[in-house]
């Protein structure tokens, strides 16, 4: 059974991110970054046991996650059925890692797909270019927002947050954050970010500004294997295709380095869904959950 559970350390960072970087999958649920970020909104701690790190939620039920190591080295029979956690229930199982415990573990488990945990990949030069008639509103929103506004892009910098502060503020009067727990507890993982930004490893991102105010912002991280993850992106709608000029801009200019995107999951929102089929994936990250017999 693993050590006891303890929370999520920024001392550990470093020794996560190498066993993360053995995973055959890397998820967006599994950067440090989104560990960190969200594990209060989640109660996420963290057990150490030889070549894995287990994960488990407590918020809004108990839950275990994937656990982060060489998936394929482990024996599963032994690790798993012999573990002793308060739960046999397991969230947002990447597809490689399912598929060996179903190998592994036969007619011991019961897996259900997790659609809405999927997480959306997209080929970063088709989100620059945008060429053809796929992408014809994009681009034209890019367009207008390049002709209508006198705009700066600028790569995200500690120097800037306290103008994304700023912006996040008012994006959560635009919305009523308070009102809406989701948008609630996603706040308070961008002011985590935030708060810790240089201490973070992988951290990048990109801004607006419009007469030198911040009218959009993303935060990005480039995980082991050098996929782009957008976190958060976020863009004052009074200003026309401020959102597609942002998701453009940052790739042109930070994407050089990365041929594929990750933009997260849409958490079963049907608008959240609509608006990420809408950039054209290339493939996804499919989850699932698994239960134990």
């Amino acid at each position: 059974m693993p050590n006891s559970f303890n929370a999520i350390a920024l001392e550990q960072q470093a020794a996560y991110r190498s066993r993360l970087e053995q995973c055959p999958t890397l998820t967006s649920d599994y950067s440090f970054v989104n560990l960190w970020s969200w594990a209060q909104e989640y109660e996420l701690t963290w057990a150490w046991q030889g070549e894995l790190v287990w994960i488990r939620q407590q918020k809004p039920e108990v839950r275990l996650w994937a656990p982060i190591g060489p998936w394929d080295r482990i024996d599963w029979q032994q690790a798993l059925m012999r573990s002793g956690f308060e739960t046999d229930t397991f969230v947002r199982i990447p597809e490689k890692l399912m598929h060996l415990w179903r190998q592994q573990l036969k007619a011991h488990v019961s897996i259900e797909d997790e659609r809405g945990q999927w997480d959306y990949l997209y080929a970063v030069d088709e989100l620059v270019e945008l060429r053809g008639n796929r992408f014809h509103k994009k681009k034209n929103l890019v367009s207008q927002f390049k002709k209508k506004y006198d705009f700066r892009y600028q790569p995200f910098e500690a120097a800037l947050i306290d103008r994304a502060v700023a912006m996040q503020q008012d994006w959560c009067t635009w919305r009523d954050c308070e009102a809406v727990d989701a948008l609630a507890a996603e706040n308070n993982a961008i002011a985590k970010v935030f708060d810790t930004w240089d201490r973070l490893t992988g951290l990048t991102g990109g801004a607006l500004l419009v007469d030198d105010q911040m009218v959009a912002y993303t935060i990005a991280e480039t995980l082991p294997d050098g996929t782009l993850l957008i976190h958060f992106e976020k863009g004052n709608p009074e200003y026309k295709g401020v959102y597609q000029a942002i998701n453009q801009m940052f790739l042109a200019q930070a994407g050089h380095t990365a041929s594929v995107v990750n933009r997260e999951q849409d958490l079963g929102d049907d608008g959240l869904r609509r608006a990420k089929l809408s950039y054209l994936p290339v493939d996804f990250h499919k989850k699932y959950q698994v239960v134990l017999k």
